[in-house]
């Protein structure tokens, strides 16, 4: 017996966080059914519908990592036309995003279709790291360092970086480029903590999701990630 959520989430519909949001608007059915509720177990026998679609249970996991260009927007669909991270892997899988980038940040994001897998990466209790390089207007002062070494408050609550270094520095147009590792996954976290020293964030991309490097995946390229790499991810709870 499995739990609902996961279930739908393992069939490649949602994640689980929004499989848990389909069950309770009543867009659920095990057996003919409405589930209105959390916790309901389903066997391998019972027949669960999503929007009135019966899932396949029986699909086959895809795991796809992408460099993200600037001007897109990490979701499935979107109602304004633009374009989606799912528009750029060629697959028949019904695959998601884990997690997401600001329209205008780019690097990496994994896409798939294993709901088990997305609930993993996306857990704040997992702390999974990520890292980042931004360039922002201004020049760190030794406050600046303090405070990053030191946790930024943003929106009440204090952000902790985990590591941080400059890369570099332009006297003359006043910018720096900063690499910085955090495992926070609140919305628009490193552009906050930026904002929050005064120095807004001018470009920002993603290089690392855990042990997962860009490499040389230029903006717009993806790859399939190994089984290996899959099995290490799991280990990351």
């Amino acid at each position: 017996m499995e739990r609902l959520q996961k279930v739908i989430a393992d069939a490649g519909i949602t994640s689980r966080r929004k499989a848990e949001e389909l069950i309770l608007a009543g867009k659920v059915r095990v057996n003919g059914e409405v589930v209105g509720e959390l916790g309901v177990k389903v066997s391998g026998s019972d027949i669960v519908e999503v929007d009135g679609v019966m899932i396949n249970r029986d699909i086959v996991k895809k795991y796809y990592l992408l460099n993200k260009p600037r001007g897109v927007i990490s979701s499935v669909s979107d109602d304004k036309k633009r374009p989606t991270v799912v528009d750029y892997i060629d697959t028949e899988a019904r695959i998601y995003p884990v997690g997401r980038l600001d329209y205008d940040t780019t690097g990496l994001i994994i896409l798939t279709n294993d709901g088990s897998l997305a609930n993993l990466l996306m857990h704040p209790t997992n702390k999974i790291p990520k890292t980042y390089i931004a360039k922002i207007e201004g020049l760190l002062n030794k406050d600046d360092i303090d405070r990053l070494r030191s946790g930024v408050m943003v929106d009440g609550k204090k952000a902790y970086v985990e590591n941080f270094k400059i890369r570099d520095k332009n006297l003359e147009k006043k910018t720096s480029i900063v690499e910085l590792t955090i495992v926070e996954g609140r919305n628009h976290i490193v552009k906050k903590i930026f904002e929050a020293l005064h120095h807004p964030v001018i470009r920002l991309s993603r290089i690392k999701i855990a042990f997962l490097e860009i490499g040389n995946l230029k903006s717009g390229e993806y790859r399939e990630l190994s089984i290996k790499e899959v099995k290490k991810l799991y280990s990351l709870k």
